[in-house]
């Protein structure tokens, strides 16, 4: 048993990071190793104690580091690793193993075994960050390897097994095995990345607290009054002029804090083993078909195979050489783009049930409600454009997903198909949109609406081509969430909507010029890509 469980970890390892999404995580956590240490002269900070930072050192270098690696994967590293089971169901490896002697256990063991090695080399790579970012700083030129990796070790890695954990939860409860279950672990990072500071936090939280009083207690060495300098934090945060400086040699490893990080670990082994109580392992004879039982946004259908169809010759009744007997469609006059149009609605919307049409005609009537008029862009209309993420998340997948985009390269004009697709990713925003538009309209609100209508044209135009790029519905909801509550918690920079506004009433976020920019050369990624793939189809 021990041999086929390490061979089913490796194994799945060696297919993940051969993905495009693992590739993008990477990168994405070797520019977070440049943003938490900045230079002295930059404008913005990732940790710091008031006016001041630690000395670019091993010790603190490789803390700032995990610290921000800790929060970055315990989302990105989540989308990454939790197809394990769905993709072994998709690709039919789930059949085949049903009818092996494999244990439920070992299974669900390899694979989680496989998430953590998959998150344990992106913190291998932000080792490496951290290194070449203290060398490249230059305020300290000696490298530390225990200073440098204990951060990684006792503050990142407990945290990466309970996502791997966590994942590997999720995909196997029908509920959650879908977009809802991207959505709703969102929510739950989010409580993680900001509760877990608190000093009250269970288990330690993210380890932040113990390291506060280590800075403040080196800080007190030095002379320096932590409690006279300002608050600890954990996040980017933009300064007008360059912080000081103290040294920081890391912080004494007591037994209560290694305890706490051990429990962590323990716990999520305790999670990756409790779907053993339910999990069929795609043993039909237990549940009849674990797929249908899940079903989900993730999941990859096999291209489906339409049954032979012999056609007979009308005189002699053998069979037909050729296909001048095939029967011909209707000739229907009228415009193909707009019947085009009408189709990709249809196909973008099928399966939605009433309640999430009631929520629509819900927030609509509220909306109108709402006084001032203003007032409304910035409570009802982010919650509006919360409310389509997973239809949204559609958008430049279901051709893959379904196994039909073979077929559709037959297509005449690709541009025009996903000049349609993308109309109605337009349509559905404008639709769930409607009632802060109108409020805003009956309010005078020309400015806010002029907003609304740029941010109804990027959601589609970022949804399509995250979609056509990626394949898969995850990496828009992955990349739309954190927009969207940057918005929700004020934050201007990351306004697509128009929600916050200046003090003279007038939207403070992203510009309309800016908005239309991004739609027009996101939408022309996606013509290029489509052209591209067909070409080489």
């Amino acid at each position: 048993m021990p041999d086929t469980l390490v061979r089913l970890a490796v194994g799945d390892f060696w297919d993940r990071v051969r993905r495009p999404a693992y590739a993008v995580i990477l990168i994405c956590a070797v520019g977070l190793g440049y943003l938490a240490t900045p230079a002295e002269e930059a404008g913005w900070v990732v940790m710091q104690v008031g006016a001041y930072r630690g000395t670019y050192n091993s010790a603190y270098i490789g803390m700032v580091v995990a610290l921000a690696g800790t929060v970055w994967l315990s989302l990105g590293g989540f989308y990454v690793v939790r197809n394990a089971i769905s993709r072994d169901e998709s690709t039919g490896v789930g059949r085949l193993l049903a009818a092996t002697p494999l244990r439920t256990c070992t299974y669900l063991v390899a694979k989680f075994l496989s998430s953590v090695l998959v998150l344990s080399s992106m913190l291998g790579v932000l080792v490496v960050t951290a290194v070449v970012m203290q060398l490249a700083r230059g305020e300290s030129m000696t490298v530390n390897p225990v200073d440098l990796l204990s951060p990684f070790v006792v503050i990142a890695l407990p945290l990466m097994v309970f996502t791997a954990a966590a994942a590997l939860l999720f995909e196997t409860i029908p509920l959650l095995r879908a977009g809802f279950g991207n959505v709703l672990w969102f929510f739950i990072w989010a409580f993680i990345a900001i509760g877990g500071q608190s000093p009250n936090a269970p288990l330690g939280g993210i380890g932040v607290h113990s390291v506060v009083q280590s800075l403040g207690a080196g800080m007190k060495a030095q002379g320096i009054d932590p409690a006279e300098v300002g608050e600890f934090s954990l996040g980017l945060t933009l300064v007008d002029k360059p912080l000081k400086t103290f040294d920081w040699h890391g912080f004494d490893l007591s037994p209560a804090f290694l305890l706490t990080r051990c429990a962590l670990i323990l716990i999520a082994l305790a999670l990756a083993l409790l779907p053993t109580l339910w999990f069929p392992r795609f043993d039909p004879a237990r549940t009849g078909s674990f797929a249908n039982v899940g079903g989900g946004a993730d999941r990859t259908p096999e291209t489906p195979v339409a049954p032979a169809v012999v056609m007979q010759d009308e005189v002699t009744g053998k069979p037909s050489a050729g296909f001048t007997n095939l029967p011909r469609a209707s000739v229907r006059f009228g415009n193909p783009m707009l019947r085009l149009l009408v189709g990709e609605v249809r196909i973008l919307i099928q399966g939605i049930p009433l309640w999430w049409w009631a929520g629509v005609l819900l927030l609509t009537l509220v909306a109108q409600m709402v006084t001032p008029a203003t007032g409304v862009s910035r409570f009802l209309l982010p919650l509006a454009w919360i409310w389509p993420v997973l239809v949204w998340s559609r958008l430049g997948t279901q051709r893959h997903e379904s196994g039909v985009e073979a077929i559709l390269g037959a297509y005449p004009s690709a541009r025009i198909r996903v000049a349609a697709e993308w109309g109605a990713g337009f349509l559905l925003t404008a639709v769930a949109g409607i009632g802060p538009a109108v409020r805003m309209i009956t309010g005078s609100d020309t400015l806010g609406l002029l907003h609304w209508f740029c941010g109804a044209l990027f959601i589609p135009s970022f949804a399509l081509v995250l979609g056509t790029l990626s394949r898969t519905h995850r990496l828009f909801q992955f990349a739309y969430l954190p927009l969207w509550y940057g918005t929700v918690n004020g934050i201007a920079p990351v306004d697509f909507m128009g929600a916050i506004r200046a003090d003279d009433g007038s939207p403070a976020g992203m510009s309309p010029a800016f908005l239309i920019v991004s739609a027009a050369v996101m939408l022309g990624i996606v013509f290029l890509s489509s052209a591209a793939r067909r070409a080489t189809a």
